[in-house]
């Protein structure tokens, strides 16, 4: 590259350093504040922990991918890729609660970590995710976890 097209570039980053530095700093403190009042497990859910009735009242996002949530899904989810949540974050309610999926969790709870760090109060996280959800009886988990035993 030449010198006079170098010499900008330079300058651009050494006028934005300050500028990512302040932004990283945002980010930790936002991040170090919301550990600091998070419950121990409280953003999480077992999918025997829901009734089938319930999941009407949730808003539920499958968080993986598209060929995914295409193939299989809890019913009413809507797909909201994981790396895409916090972009679409105007799209998830504040005003009823949010349960986030992907195939086992990983993914899923870095997604609802991001939200919670935005403001969003109301996320909790599908333990085990689909795998789990669907290995445990989907949307009869809860009924199979609660009948007694024969």
């Amino acid at each position: 590259m030449p010198k006079s097209r170098a010499r900008p570039i330079l300058v651009a980053c050494a006028l934005l350093a300050p500028c990512a530095a302040a932004a990283e700093t945002l980010a930790v403190d936002a991040m170090l504040e919301y550990l600091e009042f998070t419950e121990y497990q409280g953003g999480n859910l077992l999918p025997e922990q829901i009734p089938a009735a319930d999941y009407a009242g949730l808003f539920i996002i499958d968080a993986r991918r598209p060929e995914d949530f295409v193939s299989e899904t809890i019913p009413g989810a809507v797909n909201i890729e994981w790396r895409q949540v916090l972009a679409r974050r105007d799209e998830v309610p504040r005003d009823r609660p949010v349960l986030l999926f992907c195939n086992t969790g990983s993914l899923s709870a870095q997604a609802a970590f991001a939200l919670k760090v935005a403001g969003h109060d109301n996320v909790k996280i599908l333990t085990g995710g689909f795998d789990s959800w669907r290995a445990k009886g989907g949307l009869a988990a809860h009924e199979r976890a609660t009948s007694p035993r024969l």
